[in-house]
């Protein structure tokens, strides 16, 4: 695991006394899974398996969740779904960094340098969906347009949506974003993003501040800087990564 977030809240709740466990996506640690399917930004069947089988192996227990970029939409779409059927020993959720629009997100990540990062991302999603189709060949996948891709929405529109059972990126963007889905979380949960996260178009989070304002369990923490999974401060001897802090700060009860 080189994920540095991921690394950073793993020591803060160690540092608590907290147990922890790590999540990781479907092919996310490379290799290509049995089953013709991989991750995506709605794909919340995992989630639930693991949530539900901590929750069963200690009843009563707190648990606590945090979610990291595509990870936060995965959770707060699932803490929607669930609603009131959420497991009452989850007691409280975080998500930093939520793409919470994906169609605006993809669109605005199509502007200026931010294309360099797609096209780089993109490539080696294009390299990983070659390899399912080797294993899968009968995937619903047209490998031309594939090969072609060159932004986020091409690669959902040919490879994410047909194969995950979307009619294309549109749908899978709209039935994806868990911006639909905020209003009906019922746990405790902290929006932590910041207001020049470059994956993200700020009036987004407009529209976030407008959910979180009818909705009770939802506590809005919005920065003016942070970028995308950033909030880094200190020397560069001595870096101070201030998101972990923040998060195991609310996650542990405080405000």
């Amino acid at each position: 695991m080189r994920s540095k977030y991921a690394q950073g809240l793993m020591h803060h709740a160690r540092a608590r006394g907290w147990s922890a466990a790590l999540v990781i996506f479907r092919s996310c640690d490379g290799r290509i899974p049995a089953t013709p399917r991989l991750y995506h930004s709605g794909e919340t069947s995992d989630a639930d398996l693991v949530i539900r089988r901590l929750a069963a192996e200690r009843p009563g227990r707190a648990l606590l969740a945090a979610g990291v970029s595509l990870g936060a939409n995965v959770l707060l779409k699932w803490l929607g779904e669930q609603g009131d059927r959420t497991p009452p020993e989850l007691r409280r959720a975080a998500a930093i960094s939520t793409p919470f629009d994906l169609a605006a997100g993809s669109r605005h990540l199509e502007r200026g340098f931010s294309r360099v990062y797609v096209r780089h991302f993109v490539k080696g999603l294009r390299a990983k969906a070659l390899r399912t189709l080797a294993r899968h060949p009968g995937l619903p996948v047209d490998r031309g347009r594939l090969l072609a891709a060159r932004s986020f929405w091409d690669f959902d529109d040919v490879f994410t949506g047909p194969v995950h059972g979307f009619a294309g990126a549109d749908d899978y963007y709209a039935r994806s974003s868990s911006l639909g889905f905020l209003d009906r979380i019922t746990v405790p949960t902290l929006l932590h993003s910041a207001v020049d996260d470059p994956f993200l178009p700020a009036a987004i989070l407009d529209r976030v501040r407008e959910v979180a304002r009818r909705t009770p369990a939802l506590t809005v923490d919005f920065t003016p800087r942070g970028g995308h999974v950033g909030w880094v401060a200190g020397p560069p001897w001595a870096p101070i990564y201030w998101m972990e802090h923040r998060v195991t700060h609310w996650l542990g009860g405080g405000s």
